[in-house]
């Protein structure tokens, strides 16, 4: 098995049971996290969002904040991921208490 991409992923959506493309992407404390790194340690949940300390994605970061011990206690590592800045990703996980990783995907 390569690590390369489907072409269905190299240029349309990703669907349900396709092999994620590696990438590294700064998390909250600018530091590198690179997907590559998790890969056979646990499942990965990446969830993606338009905007720190809006209602919406408020609401969603914190319900992975409240049922994060079950994924933690099943191995995953979970991952949001928005173009917001390294200092607002901090700020929204510290005012909100949100335990997991952010990263920022620059478009």
């Amino acid at each position: 098995m390569t690590n390369q991409p489907s072409p269905k992923m190299a240029g349309g959506p990703i669907t349900i049971g396709d092999r994620a493309p590696d990438f590294t992407l700064n998390n909250q404390d600018e530091q590198p996290v690179h997907f590559a790194d998790l890969i056979g340690k646990g499942s990965i949940v990446l969830y993606f969002y338009p905007k720190d300390n809006t209602r919406g994605c408020t609401a969603e970061a914190c319900a992975f904040r409240d049922s994060y011990e079950v994924f933690k206690q099943a191995g995953a590592t979970v991952i949001g991921v928005s173009d917001d800045t390294a200092e607002s990703h901090a700020a929204f996980a510290s005012q909100n208490r949100l335990p997991f990783t952010f990263e920022r995907c620059q478009r």
